[in-house]
């Protein structure tokens, strides 16, 4: 139905192709449409030099391919989405932006626009690209607002670690397999290495813990906020905060920071986790990934200060709704020029030139290709020195499959990582969204709750015992309640459609 319905709009939508994706608006006093496409970086920003050098030779092409001239806005990571939304409500000109864990409060704040035609006539590369499937977790009313980004979508929660270390206390780390059997090895890391602590953040306020558990669907909402889940094959919507699940992990983590296997400012911190790693004084970090573990590792041994890193599997991974939109890219509803943003959005899923520069930057300048095509820092430089890299994005700008893989990762795992996308559980309310926009108030309050309460819960500095019953109250008297059985009435509708 999904693919008829498709080629009812492709076909609505033909004849006006040439006037939807047609001259330019030469309103901004330049014969090209200006485009600002926002996106958010891992790595340093860049200074405004050596970022208009990567627009212009980015702009080389689309002049000539879509009639357009682009503006890179990299934001941090940690302060992406608050940005995009206070810049869009401040009336400042961003086009493109991407959803990182919050898609649906873009669709519920009204700031992104509805592409569904847009779509079929300025992206038709990209939509056969990444598929109905896959966009049918963007869709909301039967209209499509996002493009999910194309990538190894399986996350697998993974410890990044210090070979070097490991080797050298003889580590057994093949009889690591879940997140709990990591704690004898940060036991015998502390006995050894009293100076050392065992795990970094992955950001500020958490630890990795509770990062894209197994059986867990956020029908709709951040995994760092979950706000009413399902778990397993159960559709009863859940207070995640009660759950004996939460409460066993939580407890796990307070007992890491009793013992010193967590950084105690976790919390609080700004710093990353590969600057954490840089300095020498910590042996890893918990996220989840969606590459093989040799390539998961070797990505990031440039950005962790050269030490020799290993990876090593925690979890399966589990396909949801949410893990497929929880990255991926929308038009502003303010847009002024929504035909050539659309065509650009198209280029980064399909134009590997177009890929590499946002991700790379400029080939001599900030990065080298070897033999095999695998793209490296220039002799001397790293991730913190050359002017432009954006390279830790790889797995949330566009299409990641024509991006140049980091030296030490093999171009054969891309087979490998496609497979995954195919073969993993999924979620049996796949393809079901959660319209917010009338508990707006509620989410605004409970959000506020959970900012407070889960950076110390997620990092184990304060006792779960006495705090997640203080927060499940507070959470009740934000209205949290209201959100779960609203989340319940939807379900159910969504489910009897089925």
């Amino acid at each position: 139905m999904k693919k008829i319905i498709a080629s009812l709009l492709a076909a609505g939508v033909a004849a006006s192709m040439l006037t939807a994706c047609g001259g330019s608006d030469s309103s901004s006093g330049s014969e090209y449409d200006q485009v600002v496409y926002a996106f958010a970086t891992f790595n340093n920003i860049p200074t405004n030099e050596a970022l208009d050098e990567v627009e212009e030779a980015i702009n080389v092409i689309t002049r000539e391919k879509i009639g357009a001239e682009i503006t890179l806005k990299p934001i941090a990571i940690a302060d992406y989405s608050q940005s995009v939304s206070l810049s869009l409500q401040g009336g400042e000109k961003i086009d493109i932006m991407e959803s990182v864990g919050d898609f649906n409060n873009y669709l519920s704040t009204g700031m992104a626009l509805d592409i569904t035609d847009l779509i079929d006539s300025c992206a038709p590369e990209t939509k056969e690209l990444v598929g109905d499937e896959w966009l049918a977790a963007c869709e909301y009313n039967g209209a499509l607002y996002g493009i999910p980004d194309y990538k190894p979508m399986a996350l697998t929660p993974m410890l990044i670690y210090r070979q070097d270390v490991a080797d050298e206390l003889n580590l057994d780390m093949s009889s690591v397999s879940s997140i709990e059997d990591l704690t004898d090895i940060f036991a015998q890391i502390k006995a050894a290495k009293p100076d050392m602590t065992p795990l970094a953040i992955v950001e500020t306020g958490n630890v990795g813990v509770f990062n894209l558990p197994y059986g867990v669907d956020y029908l709709s909402d951040d995994y760092n906020q979950p706000i009413g889940v399902l778990i397993g094959d159960d559709m009863t919507v859940q207070d995640f905060y009660s759950t004996d699940f939460f409460k066993n992990k939580a407890t796990l983590v307070r007992d890491w920071y009793n013992n010193g296997y967590v950084m105690k400012d976790a919390a609080t911190t700004t710093s990353t986790s590969t600057e954490l790693m840089a300095s020498g004084n910590y042996f890893g970090w918990i996220a989840a990934y969606s590459y093989p573990e040799a390539d998961t590792a070797a990505s990031f041994v440039s950005q962790c200060g050269g030490y020799p890193l290993g990876a090593k599997t925690l979890d399966k991974a589990y396909l949801s709704t949410g893990g497929i939109n929880s990255i991926s890219w929308m038009l502003a509803a303010n847009t002024d020029v929504p035909e050539a943003a659309m065509k650009f959005l198209n280029l980064t899923y399909t134009d590997p030139e177009i890929a590499n520069l946002i991700i790379w930057g400029i080939e001599g300048r900030d990065y080298v290709l070897d033999e095999n095509g695998n793209a490296a820092y220039p002799e001397g430089q790293d991730a913190t020195t050359v002017p432009y890299t954006a390279q830790i994005s790889c797995g949330v700008v566009g299409n990641q499959f024509i991006q140049y893989l980091p030296v030490g990762s093999s171009y054969e795992s891309l087979e490998w990582e496609k497979e995954q996308n195919e073969t993993a559980d999924v979620s049996p309310a796949m393809g079901f969204s959660f319209d917010s926009s009338n508990y707006t108030t509620q989410y605004t309050a409970v959000r506020n709750v959970l900012t407070q309460y889960l950076p110390g819960i997620f990092c184990g500095s304060v006792d779960p015992e006495t705090e997640i019953p203080k927060m499940v109250e507070a959470l009740n008297a934000a209205g949290y309640q209201d959100i779960l059985t609203a989340k319940q009435e939807q379900l159910d509708a969504w489910l009897a459609q089925q």
